[in-house]
């Protein structure tokens, strides 16, 4: 029992920097998105449940088991302490964060309904540069693409760029990297990973990639990424040609599964979440036993 909490400390230590910093360095584990997704997913959670397990079992271990002494229910107070600061910060990244998200997409798709054409579901704006990209929102998402794009681009350019903006909004993506983005504000840069943020930002772009190639093809999505790759797009979307694009590019020319590997990412994703969670239940189990 009273090793758990060390173990759990540990184990959250490694999950938010070290682990990510070296899974960041595999570009292998990029050929199989979904599956690297969820180990990304589940290394980051089971981060912040080893974190908040180190500080409730070390305060239960100190107060419910042996006599209680002065210096017990100091560290327990002391454990229980941190647990809440890791809770509260948890809770203001995520307010904040969602806040100004929330309110960069509601200001700017007020003003793409104001500027912006309309043919059929796209946003078309009036502008130089070849641009598309995507505001998410529960009920008001919008696919915006510039009249440049509209001409320079072929159709089979289009649909493939277009399929991508809409995997990015049928998924929720953006949902995801609002999560990694709480956890990397949350805590300080000696904890956190910025190896695990710029990685799954992309993750999701290689996921909506795989989506527009059935749609569009490899070679026409490539194509229109780079016939793209000057444009800009705003604070809180997520746009077709926005970063990564040689990464991207190497994937897409890649386009041989590996299943296997995909299999092993997912067992090791059970697998990092299962053992934070067993070194927390289990010694409590033992103890109702006892």
């Amino acid at each position: 029992m009273e090793l758990t909490p060390l173990v759990l400390g540990l184990l959250a230590g490694a999950l938010a920097g070290p682990v990510p910093a070296l899974m960041a360095r595999s570009s292998r584990l990029r050929m199989t998105p979904f599956a690297a997704m969820a180990l990304w997913q589940a290394v980051a959670l089971a981060a912040v449940l080893s974190a908040l397990g180190a500080g409730l079992s070390l305060a239960t271990g100190r107060t419910l088991t042996g006599e209680p002494s002065l210096p017990g229910l100091v560290v327990a107070a002391l454990a229980l302490t941190v647990t809440l600061v890791v809770v509260a910060r948890l809770l203001v990244s995520g307010h904040r964060v969602g806040t100004s998200l929330r309110a960069q997409r509601r200001v700017h798709r007020e003003q793409i309904d104001l500027v912006a054409g309309r043919l059929e579901d796209l946003h078309i704006l009036e502008h130089d540069v070849p641009v598309a990209y995507c505001l998410p929102g529960v009920a008001k998402s919008r696919v915006v693409v510039s009249a440049a794009a509209l001409e320079r681009l072929e159709r089979p350019q289009l649909a493939a760029v277009l399929a991508h903006e809409r995997a990015h909004l049928s998924a929720r993506h953006d949902l995801v990297l609002e999560a990694f983005t709480v956890l990397h504000r949350a805590f300080p840069r000696w904890v956190s990973s910025d190896a695990a943020l710029r990685e799954v930002q992309l993750l999701v772009e290689i996921l909506a990639d795989r989506a527009a190639v059935r749609v569009g093809g490899a070679h026409q999505l490539g194509s229109a990424l780079l016939a793209m790759a000057q444009g800009r797009v705003p604070a809180g979307s997520m746009g077709a040609a926005g970063s990564h694009l040689v990464e991207r590019v190497r994937v897409l020319a890649d386009p041989h599964p590996r299943h296997a590997q995909g299999v092993l990412l997912v067992l090791c994703s059970w697998a990092v979440l299962v053992l934070p969670t067993a070194l927390v239940v289990a010694p409590w189990l033992l103890g109702l036993r006892g």
